[in-house]
Formats: structure tokens, sequence, C-alpha cells
């Protein structure tokens, strides 16, 4: 397997809203995150990865653009943007920008004048249909809740939106709007941005038949996007770009691709693919949905004995074909310690060591989201109203307020345990007021455990979770196995351990993690004497596992 950097890297991801804000407007921005770079130089990581700083109404925080070539003003400006980038690059970081190309905002310039009239130059630069039977072209339903398509009186015709209503489907079969996105990602590049990380890239696209969506289910609050994702030109389109822009610098690559199987990916990211690196999957992340066919909205408990078969099954189907990403949580998703881990005051950072154990020795490049380092835990405000996620306030109007299908007690239950502003909450840096990331209101509130989890406590104590993912970040550099060994599980049936074995040239490494609170007694093929490279206990009683223990034995073999 050819050894790369961006294989050995490891990604922070920086939510740029949450992240530090340096002027008092209760909203974090540029000059922010150049203020904690030390911090992340000082984690270990290789590459930031910011979501999206670009020109926006702020509709989905920043995921509807209205000027790809613009910051937006309350971040800072472009002359901020290109500091960032030379402090980053002077302290040794790569900086990976978010792509958003599979829709825009209803603000940018080509939707004000696509919208205009039929004939406008830049009509098909979006997806345009005529009412069918007086209604929607079809039956597809946006992810945001609510039909995919938005009657626009001007012209008599619909158009797509997969997402918000303020966020219209570009038309990537029209070459113009190609060329387009590649102009602008070489702009970036020219800048000095260090790799993409593409947003929803396999919906580019579209069946131009637009069939109907057979599972749609508008009452169950279901999308489309599984229906519209992997479409006819996606690889093509991508193999262009890989042509017009990829190929042409060295930088990290990875797509955000809902609804894909370990075959789809080996197509995007396949070593010999010239497309993609490697892309964000979500078999694992869908692990907890309703068992009530309400997507996300539940409050289930994963099993793990699922969770093994799924992380495995990427692990196994990707070896020597294509790259895996590893990541737990992410600005969409809940906070790790609270989902997968235990968020107690007893339990909250061994399991949360735990944790980063499990997928931080699997292979692939690792991706840590901001706050995860001090485990950070998901939050339960008392009021819908405290809420700001669109996607979390539209499912709360449609679900309880519409339909009336869940009370306002049992929805907020699923929103503590799965809205988006989970992780968006601001991140936790000291004990003052606003937990040291503004001092002015925060656009959403601090979590109110600031106090006694934030970056400035973990760093007062060398057995924190902040020196366990520093340690890790380290053994990644001195041992090549962790990147390019491959991967046996072990025990697949076993619900209370996630145990697998790592192999490489002469090397072995057993990585045991005790996903439970108790203590049990489990044996595993490891010879005496063998090292324990990292654990979260300070000593190592063999067969006994504690409580979320977690270790990982590393054995030279003979020959």
């Amino acid at each position: 397997m050819e050894k790369t950097w961006w294989k050995e890297a490891v990604v922070y991801q920086i939510y740029p809203r949450s992240f530090q804000d340096s002027n008092g407007d209760g909203v974090g921005d540029i000059p922010g995150i150049i203020q904690r770079l030390p911090h992340l130089k000082e984690l270990g990581v290789d590459v930031i990865w910011l979501s999206p700083v670009y020109q926006s109404p702020n509709d989905d925080n920043g995921y509807d653009i209205s000027d790809y070539q613009a910051i937006q003003p309350e971040y800072g400006t472009m002359a901020d943007a290109e500091a960032l980038f030379a402090k980053a690059h002077e302290l040794g970081l790569k900086v990976m920008m978010d792509l958003v190309v599979n829709h825009t905002s209803d603000e940018h310039r080509w939707f004000e004048e696509s919208r205009k009239s039929k004939d406008n130059p830049y009509r098909d630069y979006y997806i345009w249909k005529d009412p069918v039977g007086g209604k929607e072209p079809n039956n597809w339903a946006s992810d945001f809740g609510g039909s995919a398509w938005e009657y626009d009186e001007t012209t008599g015709q619909y158009y797509l939106h997969i997402f918000s209503k303020k966020q219209p489907d570009l038309n990537w079969d029209n070459p113009k709007v190609r060329q387009e996105i590649y102009d602008m990602m070489n702009f970036w590049l020219a800048k000095g941005v260090d790799g993409f990380r593409m947003d929803v890239i396999n919906l580019i696209s579209k069946d131009s038949a637009f069939p109907d969506d057979p599972d749609v289910d508008y009452e169950n609050h279901s999308s489309s996007m599984e229906m519209v994702a992997n479409g006819p030109n996606v690889h093509q389109y991508l193999k262009e770009m890989h042509d017009q822009v990829l190929s042409k610098a060295d930088i990290i690559t990875v797509g955000e691709t809902p609804g894909v199987s370990t075959d789809d990916a080996i197509l995007y990211t396949g070593f010999d693919a010239g497309e993609l690196q490697m892309v964000f999957q979500f078999e694992h992340a869908v692990i907890d949905d309703s068992k009530e066919g309400l997507g996300k909205w539940s409050n289930e408990r994963f099993d793990l004995v699922e969770l093994k078969r799924i992380l495995s099954k990427w692990q196994v189907e990707l070896h020597n074909k294509a790259w895996n990403s590893l990541y737990w949580n992410n600005h969409d998703r809940p906070r790790v310690v609270s989902r997968f881990g235990n968020d107690s005051p007893e339990y909250r950072e061994l399991s949360a060591k735990m944790l980063a154990t499990t997928m931080h020795f699997m292979q692939g490049t690792p991706y840590i989201f901001q706050g995860e380092e001090i485990a950070m835990t998901n939050v339960a405000f008392e009021t819908i109203e405290e809420y700001r996620d669109i996607d979390t306030l539209n499912a709360y109007r449609d679900l309880v307020e519409e339909q009336k299908r869940l009370t306002p007690e049992t929805m907020m239950d699923f929103v503590h345990h799965s809205s988006r502003d989970n992780a968006r909450t601001p991140m936790q840096w000291d004990a003052a007021e606003q937990a040291g990331f503004t001092t002015g209101e925060p656009w959403l509130r601090v979590n109110p455990n600031y106090s006694e989890i934030n970056v400035a406590a973990v760093k007062q104590d060398h057995e924190s979770i902040f020196y366990y993912y520093q340690q890790i970040n380290q053994l990644r550099k001195k041992y090549p196995i962790i990147v390019y060994g491959d991967y046996e599980l072990l025990n697949a049936e076993d619900g209370e351990v996630f145990a697998y074995v790592r192999h490489y040239e002469n090397e072995e490494l057993v990585v045991i993690n005790n996903f439970t609170d108790q203590t049990i007694k489990r044996e595993y093929d490891v010879p005496g004497g063998a090292a324990v490279l990292i654990s979260n206990y300070s000593d190592d009683l063999g067969t006994t596992l504690r409580p979320y223990e977690s270790k990982v034995y590393h054995i030279k073999k003979e020959g």
C-alpha cells in the first residue's frame, strides 16, 4: 500500500460559529480560530477542517452559501482567512475547507438571476420543472421536512431543494455550473488551502427522469436524500473535478456520502479511481435511529454487536482497495461520550478515552470534532425555543405541533438525544463566564457543565482526556502499524467488549475495549510480557477488564 501524508494525518474539525469569538458579538470567528491554533498544535493534529466560513444568510448555519469567494462578515474578512492559512502553515498545520456544491443559497447571485425568467442565462444553473397535475413534479421529500420542491410564482415552475427551500440544488448536468465550481476550487487552492471536505457530494447527479421515491413517508419525516444519492453521472463529474482541480495539488479530500455501500465507496475512493481519497459513510452514525420510522428522532441506545459488524465491514472490505475515514461525531451528530459512552461524572473521561482508542486504532484517517478532546457532552435545554438548528425546529413543528405524533415531552427527550445543536454548543475553554468562548451573549447557549468540563481544567490534569488524545496522535506517528496494519475482529458476538487485532509486517496490536460499566473477564491471545502501548487505567490486570477499560498491546513477532 502506498504511504501518503493524508493517510498518516489526524484531522480536527472546527465549527467556526462555536469555536472562539474574538470580538464579543457572540459568534465565533476566524481571528478566534487563529488565537486557538496553539491548542491544536499541542493536541498533535495535522489538518484543521473548517466548516463553511463563506458568505451566507445562515439559514443552515453557513451550508447555504451566497458567495463562494467571500467570507461571511461575522467571521471576518478575506485578509483574516489568509492570515489563518499563513499562521496554520507556520505551525505545520494544513487547512481543509468545506466545499458545499450540491446546492447554494437562494440569495446567491446565480439563483437570483435564475428565478427571474425561463430564458435567463442562469436558468439552467438550477433544477426547474413544470407542475405535474397542478402539483409538485414528483413526491421527493426534503431532508429538512416537507416537499423537496418549492413553487416559484414568477415563472410558474418548481425548483428542487433536497434540504431547506433556501438551499436550491445546482444542476450539475450543466457544464457551465461545473466549470464555475472548478474555477472556485482553484481560487481557494491558490489562497493556500490544502484540501476539501465535500458536503453531500454524492447527491450532485440526479436521475433526469425524476422518478417518484417508493419509500417516501412524509408522516414519518422521512427524506428522499438516499433516493438521490449516487446518481447516474456522479463518477463522471468527480473524475472531471479530479482532472481539472484535485490532481493538480498535493491535497486531502473527503466526501460526505449518505447512502453509500462499501462497493460504492470503492468506486469513489479506490486507489486507482481518480476521484476522492476517502468518504464519510453513515452506517454507524445512524445505528440508533428510531425503530418507529422517525429517522434520527429517538432515544434508542446502540447495539454493540451491530456497531462492531458495521465498523468491521468497512475495515475489511476497503482494505487494500480504498481508504477509510474514522469518526465518531461531527457538526451534525450528537456528542460521542453521551451517545456511545457514559457521560456521568464517574465514567465520562474513562469512557471517552475508551471510545478514542476504539476508533483511532483502526485503519483510516481519524477525525476529531471540536470539544471531543475534552469529552464535551450533549446538552439538554429545557425548551425548544433555546435551540437554533433548523432541522430540530422543523422536526418539532412537524411531529409535535402539526401532526401531533409525539408529545412535547417525548420530542424533547429525542431532541436531547439527537439534535445537531448537541455538537454546536460553544467550545468550553475555561470556567469563566460563557466558558471563555465570548465576552458577549453567545449565539447558542453554552452547555451549563462548562465550569467542570473545559480546556483549562483538562490541561491541569496530566491523566486527562486531552493528554490521552495527544498520546494517541503521537503513537500514530511512531508506529506505522496503527496507520497501515490490516484489521481482524475478535469475538464478533460479544455484546460487551469490542476487541480487534491489527497486523503489519512482524508486529501485532491487540486492541481491547470494555463498553460497559461492569468489571468483566475476557481472555485474548496476548503473550506474557507484551507491552501495553496505551491504556486508560494506570495498571494492567490481565484478563480482568474494569468499567470502560481500554488497552492496546504491542506484540513483536520473531523473524
